[in-house]
């Protein structure tokens, strides 16, 4: 049964319910579940034809790869039948994040969320960008081709372990096809329901933002790429400051189209093991969907780098897959994934030790959550002197682009 009186009122009512109910209590109690019924419709109402759309591409996706096989007269081993119980469980899980989502927005955790998926001329021209892509895609499969974006024009501007096709997709992350086909590629992946799992992000967030203005406090998302999780922190800060980081130059300026809608948004070109910007001067970093593309290595720099910025009783949230062991039911897709798609460093990923990396950064880890597929992983900074020292030598200042342009 509903716990009806732990729902504040949602969005959609607003003002008008508050002031009504400031007159007259009994308003606010015959309105609630008039407004829960008005909250869920248009949740529904949003969500469910989005997933609609990015599973119909997977599901025309998986067609055309069959067609493909039958035309090219491929006898190839027959594919493992997937286990019905792991579908099962999938479909359980997405519902639960949908649940969850929902519940966060009635909750008054953050609005009813806009995807911001644009137009529908523009949905369907980043298909035509999605399927035309796929054939190269499956041509690079099979020959193992990971590197063809590492040349003479790119070798030394990034590192190179960031100069690869990751996911075989043309482009790496380097050109501004990649940057407006990204988006559809990872939700045509987890269904339509990537938004969702960012979101589950923001509650973290919340909490250490609590009691707290915005506009005093900063935020940095490293690893920003097209800028979907930023929109989503916006939705509910609009005034807080916030700097998205990101390597790539084409998915910066698709972020910045992408967030031309709100203020105090800015981006630089910058490599996250070189944060641009002073020790202890943020409130929060983030972290989404990066750290499984990232080196051993280079993971243990980011995270003592956002040690090294973040503030005391700072908030570091990162985001990204489950872990071997998280749910022993999924540890089997886990290592089948990198097999489908170029993750050279997801292996290593899955059995990281994050509360390791980051105690000896100063940090404490405070707890995980499932979020679907994924996971959120909070920690909290103590007292800047438990920072490693290494990383306390000051930044370039902020804005400050630190790697050299790429000539398109």
């Amino acid at each position: 049964m509903e716990r009806k009186t732990s729902l504040p009122l949602p969005y959609t009512y607003g003002l008008h319910i508050m002031a009504q109910a400031k007159e007259n209590p009994n308003v606010a109690r015959m309105n609630r579940p008039l407004s829960h019924l008005a909250t869920r419709v248009a949740y529904a109402s949003r969500q469910l034809p989005r997933m609609a759309w990015y599973a119909g591409h997977l599901y025309v996706m998986r067609r055309l790869a069959d067609l493909v096989r039958q035309q090219e007269g491929e006898r190839a081993l027959p594919k493992p039948r997937s286990d019905p119980r792991i579908e099962q469980r999938l479909n359980a899980d997405m519902a639960l994040l949908l649940k969850q989502d929902l519940a966060n927005v009635e909750a008054g955790v953050y609005p009813l969320p806009a995807d911001h998926d644009g137009s529908l001329l523009t949905m369907l021209d980043r298909s035509r960008l999605f399927f035309r892509d796929l054939p190269k895609v499956d041509e690079r499969r099979k020959r193992n081709a990971t590197h063809e974006v590492l040349n003479a024009r790119t070798r030394g501007r990034r590192p190179e372990y960031y100069l690869q096709n990751f996911h075989f997709q043309s482009g790496g992350w380097l050109t501004e096809e990649s940057a407006d086909r990204y988006d559809t590629q990872v939700e045509v992946l987890f269904k339509g329901t990537a938004n969702a799992m960012r979101r589950q992000a923001l509650p973290p967030l919340a909490e250490a933002f609590a009691g707290l203005d915005q506009r005093r406090l900063r935020l940095i998302d490293i690893g920003c790429g097209t800028g979907r999780f930023l929109d989503a922190v916006k939705q509910v800060w609009p005034r807080l400051p916030a700097l998205g980081l990101d390597l790539s130059e084409a998915y910066i300026r698709h972020a910045r189209r992408h967030l031309k809608r709100w203020s105090r948004t800015n981006f630089v070109v910058a490599n996250a093991e070189a944060i641009p910007m002073p020790g202890n001067s943020c409130d929060a970093v983030t972290s989404i969907f990066m750290l499984h593309e990232l080196p051993p290595e280079v993971r243990c720099s980011v995270i003592g780098e956002a040690a090294r910025v973040l503030k005391p009783g700072g908030r570091l949230v990162l985001m990204d897959s489950l872990q071997r062991g998280d749910d022993p039911d999924y540890d089997r897709m886990l290592e089948r994934f990198p097999q489908h798609y170029h993750e050279p460093y997801y292996e290593s990923y899955v059995s990281e030790d994050f509360p390791a990396i980051a105690h000896r950064c100063g940090l404490v880890h405070r707890r995980d959550t499932r979020a679907f597929v994924s996971k959120v992983m909070v920690f909290d900074k103590t007292a800047a002197e438990t920072v490693v020292r290494a990383r306390s030598a000051e930044r370039p200042a902020r804005g400050e682009t630190i790697h050299k342009p790429l000539s398109r």
